[in-house]
């Protein structure tokens, strides 16, 4: 199993819309980073856990966990011109980008915020916790993933 790190922001896709889903699950869909997306598409598996982490909010931070149940696909989004995620480049039969389904498995009872990652001595190395990182999707190592388990 590999753990990850999914970043959302919260008015456009919050911890609470995914739990009023059917099933609470969802695909996460709209990834138009490449690095991302080779991420969704190659090793992100189904059975690995992610951290629902909310960004670009008053208080920026890991919010619950989700599992992935489903590996990565062709995220169709890209193929639907209403769709905010259209990608004119993007076709069925060479899709650009990918998207995996992903389960609520715990919402946490208070956020894991960016501020205490920063000043944890093992969690500061999180990419997350790197100025500059923008990517959607980040690798999270087992040390990482046990440390904010306990925190949350």
């Amino acid at each position: 199993m590999n753990y990850w790190l999914f970043k959302s922001e919260p008015d456009t896709f919050s911890i609470d819309d995914l739990a009023a889903r059917p099933r609470q699950t969802e695909p996460w869909e709209g990834v138009r980073n490449y690095q991302a997306r080779n991420m969704l598409r190659d090793e992100i598996q189904k059975g690995d856990r992610a951290f629902f982490y909310h960004s670009s909010c008053a208080e920026p931070g890991i919010v619950g966990i989700v599992e992935i149940v489903k590996s990565g696909y062709p995220d169709i989004s890209a193929l639907d011109k209403k769709s905010i995620y259209f990608d004119a480049k993007s076709t069925s039969e060479n899709p650009r980008w990918y998207c995996v389904d992903v389960k609520l498995i715990k919402k946490f009872s208070h956020s894991v915020l960016l501020e205490e990652i920063k000043k944890h001595s093992v969690l500061k190395k999180m990419l997350i916790a790197r100025k500059g990182n923008r990517l959607s999707i980040t690798p999270v190592t087992k040390e990482e993933w046990d440390i904010i388990c306990h925190a949350s």
